[in-house]
């Protein structure tokens, strides 16, 4: 049975409901991480007794299954696209464009989906994309597959900027931090990252995740292609 599966209790004595308890949780969340998120600090926000969540919500798992459903609201596109290519690519800058908002929603990303209303309404939504285009396993393996690419690059984009606060140093500070791979480098035994390290051009974050989104759904459309008969 889900969270989704029970009713909630009656609001006596002071008004409280799962919507509240959630809100507090996101916004806990957004404050301080998934770290600071437990039923006894949302009840403290919401001024309520611990115990009177848990007539609401069992396990904070429950009540992380609830944030990110709500947030899911949030990748939801008012009307989406005919065009299966802008359709998957609007909702997944709208899942990087949440995350950025929420950082913690990172760490949620990747797992199996919640069963919660937005989050079936996401999950609608791609597979709606692609619905027609071929055989439903098809279209299956082909939203994982740029389900798997957004998720990686949101997930690799969040621990950058994390680590750009923990240390001070941008990406490229740190590159430049220290002699250590300079010395390595200048030793000849990796030409290839060499190369890459002195003649590589550095992107920003959302020029990679868009030129890696249309490689993914290039390659998508190659397997769409249906053989000439």
């Amino acid at each position: 049975m889900t969270v989704w599966d029970r009713p909630e209790p009656p609001t006596r004595p002071a008004p409280l409901d799962r919507e509240r308890i959630v809100t507090a949780a996101i916004a806990l969340a957004d404050e301080g991480g998934l770290e600071a998120v437990s039923l006894r600090k949302v009840a403290a926000r919401l001024n309520a007794g611990p115990m009177r969540l848990y007539g609401y919500i069992s396990t904070k798992e429950e009540l992380f299954d609830l944030m990110v459903d709500e947030v899911q609201a949030e990748i939801l596109p008012a009307e989406q696209s005919d065009d299966w290519r802008e359709a998957l690519r609007v909702l997944a800058h709208r899942t990087r464009q949440a995350a950025l908002r929420h950082e913690w929603l990172a760490d949620l990303l990747g797992g199996r989906p919640t069963l919660g209303p937005n989050g079936l309404a996401v999950t609608e939504a791609k597979l709606a994309a692609l619905d027609g285009l071929a055989d439903v396993d098809t279209v299956m393996r082909a939203v994982e597959t740029v389900s798997a690419y957004f998720t990686g690059a949101i997930r690799r984009e969040i621990a950058n900027l994390r680590a750009e606060r923990t240390t001070g140093l941008s990406k490229l500070d740190w590159r430049a931090s220290g002699p250590h791979v300079t010395r390595m480098l200048a030793t000849g035994r990796f030409p290839a990252l060499t190369k890459a390290v002195y003649d590589g051009t550095d992107v920003d974050a959302e020029t990679s995740f868009a030129t890696g989104l249309d490689w993914v759904l290039d390659a998508v459309a190659a397997k769409l292609t249906r053989p000439s008969t």
